[in-house]
């Protein structure tokens, strides 16, 4: 079976998130003042195959885990969808 896994890295909340501060203020100087707390991250969209859900999820999990995050500083969540 082939997945497609949708996953969002993003910088724990404890964290300071430089490029989301710079973000947020320069948003505000060029007039967006209600905006706040911009966080930025990274958008990963892979392709699996596995015997089934279970295993295709054990398998995320690793690569997250592994390679595509950094624990210490970062989470993930992702959508896993059959195709």
């Amino acid at each position: 079976m082939k997945f497609i896994a949708e996953i969002n890295v993003m910088p724990l909340k404890t964290l300071l998130d430089p490029q989301g501060k710079a973000v947020t203020q320069r948003m505000k100087d060029i007039g967006f003042s209600e905006v706040a707390n911009v966080r930025i991250g990274k958008h990963i969209t892979l392709e699996i195959e596995a015997d089934n859900k279970e295993i295709a999820m054990e398998r995320v999990n690793d690569a997250c885990n592994k390679i595509l995050s950094n624990p210490i500083m970062e989470g993930f969540d992702y959508t896993l969808k059959e195709i």
